[in-house]
């Protein structure tokens, strides 16, 4: 196999020296245990060693980040931690392009190193052959604009509300005033699924026949994201399937909860954009310490083959900041390996109107889907009014006017300002 190696860089924090705890960390990476066992020649250690490649001393802290149980410091009290941003390289022969392999090897049990007290995995240079061996996105930014007939302009879309509880005929009336309001995509929420109030079938039925019977007046067809996810592979199939023979145009899976076995075995057989939320997430990154970036995930997730994938939203109602928000916006549309691997990022939670001119000044592009819930169907002019104030604020952010400016001629955006102006 090859000689190439992948890159792994860490945030790594620890009672000991910087130097000690990335030994430590590679040695954990590597063919050995904590002592020398009969058939670990020098050949063997030499093509299975990861090594370290860089160590860059950052600041120091009095207090660990995380708990543990296994290190008592001397004293008896608190003594420094060091944190180091750590460029560790594993040979490609010892992974291949396998992702249970490649996570187990470089984010999985050095998170439980006693040398530690925090660990996060910051970004992964991967080989070309890893783009080469998994699908990657086949539809993409350029295959849903198409579906949706949406270009020039972000894709203006709204989520199921209330996000439970609805009937199939409740659901297919809400797709119904939110076609006739002009939207782009609608999608159901992470946790409907195929529920007994609610049957997948049932309800792909209901949707459908009101999204065909809209695209037959006015010549646009509603993408609607059905969440198909499953614990069986093999009945997420077949939800795509009844999706596709309604006419469907995407499935919606949550990620974190149908794995990368899961995503792989639909996505070889899938025919329909792959809208990825990714429900879940914070518990792979909301401590600084521990964890993951969304650098690291996105480009495992797009490998694997999802179209669209979740990234929050500028003055969102959850716990990222907003530069954290436009890092994610800017890693999806990055190319890893080729033009058309792009992820098409999908900005949400709590939007609205307001937030479109610092959401396109901080990202500088349209190439996104942007969802408002309550922001269109909260809208006081009613849905209609909720697309139309959407659409006026994206123009106004385009055009370099500000929405107090553009409101004066528009009244759905002023009427937006004026009920979530105080949000």
């Amino acid at each position: 196999m090859s000689a190439e190696r992948i890159l792994a860089t860490y945030l790594l924090e620890t009672p000991h020296t910087p130097e000690l705890a990335a030994e430590a960390l590679v040695n954990l990476q590597s063919a050995g245990t904590f002592t020398r066992v009969p058939g670990e020649t020098e050949e063997l250690r030499g093509r299975f060693q990861a090594r370290i490649e860089s160590v860059e001393p950052l600041e120091t802290i009095q207090r660990p980040t995380l708990p543990y149980w296994t290190y008592d410091p001397p004293s008896g009290g608190s003594i420094p931690h060091h944190r180091a941003k750590v460029e560790v390289s594993i040979p490609l022969e010892m992974t291949g392009t396998d992702f249970a392999t490649l996570l187990g090897t470089v984010a999985g049990g050095v998170y439980s190193l006693r040398e530690l007290s925090g660990l996060r995995l910051l970004d992964l240079q991967l080989p070309r052959i890893f783009g080469e061996s998994h699908p990657g996105p086949q539809f993409g930014i350029e295959g849903t604009r198409k579906l949706t007939g949406t270009y020039g302009r972000p894709i203006i879309a709204s989520i199921i509300k209330p996000n439970v509880g609805l009937t199939p005929r409740q659901t297919a009336a809400i797709v119904r005033s939110l076609a006739e309001a002009g939207i782009d995509f609608i999608k159901d929420d992470e946790k409907m699924t195929s529920p007994p109030y609610s049957p997948l079938p049932e309800r792909v039925d209901a949707v459908m026949r009101v999204i065909n019977e809209a695209a037959d007046r006015t010549g646009r067809k509603v993408m609607f994201a059905f969440n198909i996810s499953n614990d069986d592979p093999e009945v997420m199939v077949r939800n795509h399937d009844t999706v596709e023979q309604a006419d469907g145009t995407c499935v919606m899976v949550s990620i974190n909860q149908i794995g990368f076995a899961g995503m792989n075995y639909l996505r070889r057989r899938c025919r329909l954009p792959i809208h990825a939320h990714r429900n879940g997430w914070a518990m792979f990154t909301r401590c600084p310490a521990l964890g993951m970036e969304f650098q690291v995930y996105q480009k495992l997730w797009r490998l694997a083959g999802v179209d669209h994938l979740h990234v929050n939203g500028i003055r969102n109602k959850y716990w990222e900041t907003d530069d954290s928000v436009v890092k994610s916006v800017e890693a999806c549309l990055t190319p890893l390996f080729c033009e058309n691997d792009r992820l098409l990022p999908v900005v949400g939670s709590g939007m609205w109107a307001g937030q479109v001119p610092e959401t396109y000044r901080r990202t500088g592009t349209v190439d996104l889907v942007y969802i408002a819930g309550g922001g269109i169907q909260g809208h006081p002019g009613g849905p209609k009014a909720g697309v139309l104030s959407l659409r006026q604020a994206w123009k106004a952010a385009m055009s370099g006017t500000s929405l107090e400016d553009f409101a004066r001629e528009h009244v759905e955006l002023r009427q937006a300002i004026e009920k979530f102006g105080n949000r």
